[in-house]
Parts: structure tokens; C-alpha cells; sequence
């Protein structure tokens, strides 16, 4: 379904794992919905513990089948946004960004460096003293 990879000649470190190519949720669907099915049929003997077991591998491929396609588009769409962002390409963080111009050339007093003064009151109001 989505086969396309996101994929750019990077440097990876050595301690850093690459994500797993696959998932197993298909066979891990079958393994639990055998055994649930299997549980839940031996209510009806071992004729149903034997119909439980196919019916619950069925229903467990299934899903699981829906897990690993689940899987696949996240990471599709993970690579994606990595692309997108720069984390793949290189570019996170770079210095040399074109922002936008600013609209008001407002700064904050605490970007320009400028100090409190003792004077003020803050915004919020005076600060309760809370030992009286």
C-alpha cells in the first residue's frame, strides 16, 4: 500500500539502530487469536477448541494484517515529515534561515537583555507574601 520510503544518503551513527524494515503483526495476530480461540472453544470441547484455534488464526491474521499496514503508513508518513522538516536532508537547525520580517519590531524587555526593574509591579499584580 505505501511502498514509496523516504530515503537520503545520510550519515548514521554507529550506536543508532535503523527502525525494522517489517513488522510482525500478522504472525503475532495469528499466535494470540489461535490461543484465544483455542481457550475460548474449549468451552465446547475439543471440537471447538480445534474450530476456535482456525477461526481465532483467522482473526488474528486479520488484524494483524491492519496492524502492519497501520505500521507502514506511519512510517511512510514519519519519513515524510522527516523530509519535509530536515531531519533527513540535513537541514535541522540550520543557521541561516530566512524568517519572516518582523511586523512590529517589538521586542520583550527580557530578549534585549534589559533588567528588571525593582520599581514595577508585575502584570499579575503584587506577590502575596505568604509567611504573614
Amino acid at each position: 500500500m505505501f511502498t514509496k520510503k523516504a530515503t537520503k544518503d545520510i550519515a548514521t551513527p554507529e550506536n543508532v539502530k535503523p527502525p525494522p524494515s517489517h513488522t510482525h503483526g500478522e504472525a503475532v495476530g495469528a499466535i494470540g487469536g489461535e490461543v484465544v480461540g483455542a481457550i475460548v472453544g474449549s468451552m465446547a470441547g475439543p471440537p471447538g477448541a480445534i474450530a476456535g484455534m482456525v477461526i481465532g488464526a483467522a482473526a488474528g491474521a486479520m488484524v494483524g494484517k491492519i496492524i502492519d499496514e497501520e505500521e507502514e503508513r506511519k512510517s511512510f508518513l514519519d519519513g515524510e515529515l522527516d523530509e519535509e522538516i530536515g531531519v533527513t536532508s540535513g537541514e535541522l537547525g540550520a543557521p541561516d534561515l530566512a524568517h519572516p520580517p518582523e511586523v512590529r519590531g517589538a521586542y520583550s524587555a527580557a530578549s534585549v537583555g534589559a533588567a528588571e526593574s525593582a520599581e514595577r509591579q508585575p502584570a499579575e499584580g503584587p506577590l502575596e507574601d505568604v509567611d504573614e
